[in-house]
This record gives C-alpha cells, sequence and structure tokens, in this order.
C-alpha cells in the first residue's frame, strides 16, 4: 500500500505546493481535489489543485515530470458532487465534470476518480437506485472505454438539515453496494472505502471488506468519534454530527491494526489517503500541517 492524504484539506496550497508538501513529509501519494473553479457549498468542497478545464499537453506532462521528480503518485481525481441532485441543470453540471476527469485521468495517467453516486435526499433506496441506473450506466460505460476506476465513497452526506433525510450520497451500506453492482455489474465502478463512516452507522467496517475485495479501488483514513452520551439523548435519527466528530486516525473509535490487517488479507496493495476532517485541527496551516503530519506518523506504523 501507499500512504498519502486527500489534497483539500491544503485549500490554500498550489498543485506544486501539495506535491512538494508530500514529498517532503513522506507520503507516497495525494488524491488531487479537481472541483470546478468556484464558489464551495459546503466544508472540504470547492477545492481546484488540477483545474481540468486548463489541462493541455505542456500541462499535463509538467504535472507528470514535476511528480515524477518529487517521487509522489496521484492516486485519484477526487470530486464529490451530489450527480442525482434533483435540479436537473445542477446534476448536468456534475455529471459533465466527471467525464471530464475520467478523459483527464486517462491523459495524465491516473487509474482512478473517487467520488459520490449522490442521491435524492428525500426518495427511498429503490427510487434512488432506479436513476442510480440511468444516470451512471453511461458514466461507467465511459470509463471502461478509457480504462478508468470510479471509486465511490462511501459517506453518506447526511451532516446538515438540508441533507436530511436522505442524504446526499447513495452508496452508504454494504446492502445498498450488492443492489448497485447487480445494476451495474462493471469491474470499473468500485469503491473508495472509509470505515469511519460505518462506526457512526453501527455498522461492522471489517466484514466487508472481505465481500467486496475485488471493488475495493481506493481507501481513506479517517477516524470518528462517537459520543455515547450524545447518542443516548437525541437518538439515531438526530442528525450525525450531534452525536459524533471526524477525528485524526487514532483518535476516534476505528480500530486501525484490524482494519489495514484486512486490507492486507485481500492483498491489497493500493493507494490509501489520509483524510483530515477534524476540526480540532483547523485554527491555522500550522495546525493542518501538524495534523497531516501526526497522522502520516500513527499510520506509517501499519502502512509500510
Amino acid at each position: 500500500m501507499k500512504l498519502g492524504f486527500v489534497s483539500s484539506i491544503l485549500s490554500d496550497f498550489n498543485f506544486e505546493e501539495v506535491i512538494d508538501y508530500a514529498s517532503e513529509n513522506g507520503f507516497e501519494c495525494v488524491e488531487m481535489a479537481c472541483w470546478p473553479k468556484g464558489k464551495a457549498e459546503r466544508r472540504y468542497a470547492g477545492v481546484t489543485h488540477i483545474n481540468i478545464d486548463e489541462l493541455n499537453e505542456n500541462r499535463i506532462e509538467y504535472i507528470k515530470n514535476h511528480c515524477s521528480k518529487k517521487n509522489v503518485f496521484i492516486s485519484a481525481l477526487g470530486y464529490y458532487p451530489n450527480t442525482l441532485d434533483p435540479d436537473l441543470e445542477k446534476r448536468a453540471v456534475y455529471i459533465d465534470h466527471i467525464m471530464k476527469l475520467i478523459t483527464a485521468a486517462k491523459k495524465l495517467g491516473i487509474p482512478t476518480v473517487t467520488t459520490f453516486i449522490g442521491r435524492v435526499s428525500y426518495l427511498n433506496v429503490d427510487e434512488n437506485l432506479l436513476i442510480f441506473k440511468e444516470i451512471w450506466e453511461p458514466i461507467v460505460k465511459f470509463a471502461e472505454q478509457n480504462d478508468i476506476k470510479i471509486a465511490i465513497e462511501n459517506c453518506p452526506m447526511l451532516f446538515t438539515d438540508n441533507e436530511w433525510p436522505g442524504g446526499q450520497n447513495l452508496a452508504t451500506t454494504p446492502a445498498i453496494w450488492r443492489r448497485m453492482f447487480e445494476l451495474i455489474p462493471s469491474k470499473n465502478l468500485g469503491i473508495n472505502y472509509d470505515p469511519s463512516h460505518f462506526v457512526w452507522q453501527q455498522i461492522d467496517y471489517i466484514k466487508p471488506i472481505y465481500e467486496f475485495k475485488d471493488r475495493i479501488f481506493h481507501v481513506h483514513y479517517k477516524d470518528i468519534k462517537l459520543y455515547r452520551d450524545k447518542l443516548e439523548t437525541v437518538g439515531i435519527m438526530a442528525t450525525p454530527l450531534q452525536y459524533m466528530s471526524p477525528k485524526l486516525p487514532g483518535l476516534g473509535d476505528v480500530d486501525w491494526g484490524k482494519f489495514v490487517s484486512a486490507l492486507t488479507d485481500i492483498g491489497y496493495d493500493g493507494y490509501s489517503c489520509i483524510e483530515i476532517e477534524d476540526k480540532a485541527f483547523e485554527s491555522s496551516i500550522e495546525s493542518v500541517k501538524k495534523s497531516l503530519e501526526l497522522s502520516h506518523r500513527y499510520m506509517s506504523q501499519f502502512v509500510i
């Protein structure tokens, strides 16, 4: 496995600064945030470290050479919108950018695009699966044609009142994964596995690794701290941030030794990226850097 980080947390850095920081601090790879230029609609979104609308042959060669010189791989191009948004104009914009990302990944020699499935929050799972099949079949077909893998993160996107009640990402549980892969059985559609989202859903985050071993294309290392006393007050029907909080790896409830052990059991030797969303380390850029360095130190005992 290669150990890296998701670039979104370094939102004020440019491409070169992200790669240089990774190289100087022992990271082997970076998942590059590739949102369209514009205003972010939520935290950790809207970050653009590679502007794919400005890619040309010279820029592509420059990106490849800079990464090679610094000995840092780009693990994936990351973009996490709601492609099932009920606003059809927004939906079209999101889908178009994912298609562009697939083309860009092919040209840059990057194996994977990381994203969400999306969801219409007020529709049930069955209704969303019908929309999923309609929207994602041509996207996955295009990925197949370009030999690019699409790795869907399992974050429910259910953290704020405007995402309630169903969240903005369908691919949240093993039961839904099974149905997704039945509807679109392509080997180019898989998972960006983040165990933290299973912790607060009270789902076993180890067992699915074995069942979906051929579908795990990318891995996120983010931890979650569950506050049991708060959960007992508000209950599971509350928005999750009322009873849990994202933390650095090792500061929450994920057993990272068991998690990485399971990945080694299935022979996973791909990219794994630390994802920082711990509010305790956001007061300054120095705090952010410290969070990455602490996380690197902690995860390096498992990923070498």
